[in-house]
């Protein structure tokens, strides 16, 4: 069964996020075994940006394993809808990608460091979410692209 890692940089406080994140979760351990990895986020209080990003990074890192097929959600970046997604996702477990691994930056973003270890990095919108929300609409992607990578019926 493959492996999904989602590595995020904060944990999730509301009680309706984190029964949404169960929820999807269940779902998707049918068609593989699905973990959710945080690091703390780092408060900002006078500190660099890009030294703040730069330690979430590091303590990102210190996860990350170097088997892992790494992908980054970063602004501005290629983006899909969803029956190109499931058909990239589909690609690369067919090419052998046993662990496949998403990483989500705090609320500044992510650091060089964690830009320079990912295989590629997509985006969902232009627009701007909270990283909530964004670890949701991932989870509920992933689920989306197994059900179209197996025909099974789910609205697309």
């Amino acid at each position: 069964m493959i492996k999904i890692n989602i590595y995020a940089v904060g944990s999730i406080k509301e009680k309706f996020f984190k029964e949404a994140i169960n929820e999807y979760s269940k779902r998707i351990s049918k068609f593989a075994k699905i973990n959710i990895i945080e690091v703390d986020e780092i408060k900002l209080q006078n500190k660099d940006e890009n030294k703040v990003k730069e330690k979430e990074g590091e303590e990102l890192l210190k996860r990350i394993k170097d088997s892992e097929y790494l992908i980054a959600l970063d602004l501005n970046k290629k983006e899909y809808d969803s029956l190109s997604l499931a058909s990239h996702f589909s690609s690369l477990i067919d090419s052998g990608k046993g662990e496949i691994a998403f990483v989500l930056g705090g609320s500044l973003g992510l650091g060089e460091n964690i830009k320079k270890r990912v295989n590629e990095s997509i985006t969902f919108s232009k627009l701007t979410f909270p990283h909530q929300l964004i670890r949701i609409f991932l989870l509920e992607q992933i689920y989306r692209s197994f059900k179209i990578i197996n025909n099974e019926s789910y609205h697309h």
